[in-house]
């Protein structure tokens, strides 16, 4: 794999920096899971040594028990919430979940208040993520101002930043003008940075709480049809042939938009997609509770669409997973279904649903999971350091897991600020014990290392 480092990389000083030879040992660890259990030596933020003696010296050391070492996760999809809704989450609380679910990076949309549409915005949130330092914060511009939807930002002013944006999204709402979307795609195109669309043509979902199908007749909820996401993922792979710049297509939900981005990968058009874990073993049978912990956009939909999906992400129509990890309180869910805030926690279930529905089912192996939760959404992203092999000389972005942890998902246990989690006493068979963000252990034992103190 190509390293995608660029010359908009990570300033080399600040919480970044790396004690000089500082030196880290993880012993009894399996490398993508293949093999006899070895003793990786990380000095100065990198591998130093993938063979290293049991009585390697070193500054700090972790057993691996025999877990399972993969590169560092990054997740392109996240809400931390900051700044303007702390009371939900925290770009530290939301660190500490995302190193607790063993992610080093984390891309954080613009749906803010005030909404990231201004460099300075966007640099209070990677400074600030730096500083707390469990996890790269890397802050989403958005592609309008104000997720208006009438007049786009200033990319080019983002991306020269001190945050170095390097992706764009309205998510929450979709660019529905195409040719707003048009334009947008040319501005991007010269600056090579990523278009993130949340496919939703807004006449279609008025009003809308669930999938449009049996369950929500059945319940007497406004239903929201396939096609009003699959209209706009068809819309702008042709703007993305036309206008020759890279679309994502954020959390895809159903079976039509599987079939779309075959015809698109197959004409090579440069539109990428993802998936939440949700959408990948959730359904709209969950729905008969009136339970807003279950509400999401896009809906969970039928069987068919969670096993159209999976097979996408297992073929690579799908790229890779994202977990869509939206934070909210109590009050915004704990009240009828149709007026409950839409989404779910994901950072630190995330691993653990993507390992019990391929690798314990024996349908991939733990290389493929490396490939759809970290390097390529660090591909799509362009994104430097992290999503790399393991190997001598890459930068020490790690985690370990423990591929036999049977533990039970309970909101009050997470790190996460918020505790509407869908897998509320659900039970998983493997979590993430050790995480390492350039050589620096942010989550020991499954528990996340403290953020750093306030700089007052």
């Amino acid at each position: 794999m190509t390293d995608t480092t660029t010359d908009r990389a990570y300033p080399a000083t600040g919480a970044l920096a790396t004690a000089e030879n500082a030196t880290l040992l993880l012993t009894n660890v399996r490398p993508y899971g293949e093999g006899e259990p070895v003793n990786v030596l990380i000095r100065d933020g990198r591998i130093a040594d993938l063979d290293a003696a049991d009585d390697t010296p070193a500054d700090d050391t972790v057993d691996g028990h025999g877990g399972v070492l993969l590169p560092g996760l990054v997740d392109m999809h996240v809400h931390l919430r900051e700044p303007g809704r702390e009371d939900t989450e925290t770009i530290a609380t939301g660190s500490a979940a995302a190193a607790k679910g063993g992610f080093t990076a984390v891309f954080t949309m613009a749906n803010t208040s005030p909404v990231m549409d201004q460099p300075v915005i966007a640099e209070g949130v990677w400074h600030k993520g730096q500083h707390t330092n469990l996890c790269d914060v890397h802050p989403v511009g958005s592609i309008t101002k104000g997720l208006a939807g009438e007049e786009l930002t200033e990319f080019g002013m983002m991306a020269a930043s001190d945050a170095k944006v390097r992706m764009f999204s309205d998510d929450g709402k979709c660019v529905a003008d195409p040719l707003l979307m048009r334009r947008a795609i040319e501005y991007a195109k010269g600056l090579d940075v990523l278009l993130a669309q949340h496919c939703e043509e807004p006449r279609l979902t008025e009003g809308a709480v669930a999938h449009e199908g049996e369950t929500a007749a059945r319940l007497g909820l406004r239903g929201w049809p396939r096609v009003a996401e699959e209209s706009i993922v068809a819309r702008d792979a042709l703007l993305a042939r036309d206008y020759g710049n890279r679309v994502h297509i954020c959390h895809a939900s159903t079976e039509g938009t599987v079939e779309l981005l075959k015809w698109a990968k197959a004409q090579d058009i440069p539109l990428s997609a993802e998936v939440t874990p949700h959408h990948l073993i959730l359904t709209d049978e969950r729905l008969h509770t009136y339970d807003g912990v279950n509400r999401v956009n896009p809906p969970l939909r039928e069987e068919r669409d969670t096993l159209a999906l999976r097979q996408a992400l297992l073929d690579g129509t799908i790229d890779c997973v994202a977990t869509d990890h939206a934070p909210h309180g109590s009050e915004d869910k704990c009240v009828e279904f149709e007026h409950a805030k839409p989404g779910m926690l994901g950072l630190e279930t995330s691993l653990a649903i993507i390992a019990e529905t391929f690798v314990r089912s024996g349908l991939a192996d733990w290389r493929w999971v490396a490939k759809v939760m970290s390097e390529r959404p660090a591909e799509l992203t362009r994104l430097p350091g992290h999503g790399r092999p393991i190997a001598v000389g890459e930068p020490a972005n790690l985690c370990v897991v423990d591929p036999d942890a049977a533990w039970t998902a309970h909101g009050a246990d997470m790190a996460s600020k918020a505790e509407n989690t869908p897998y509320e006493g659900m039970g998983f068979g493997a979590r993430v014990r050790t995480t390492v963000l350039r050589g620096r252990v942010t989550c020991r034992d499954g528990e996340p290392a403290a953020p750093a103190p306030d700089l007052a």
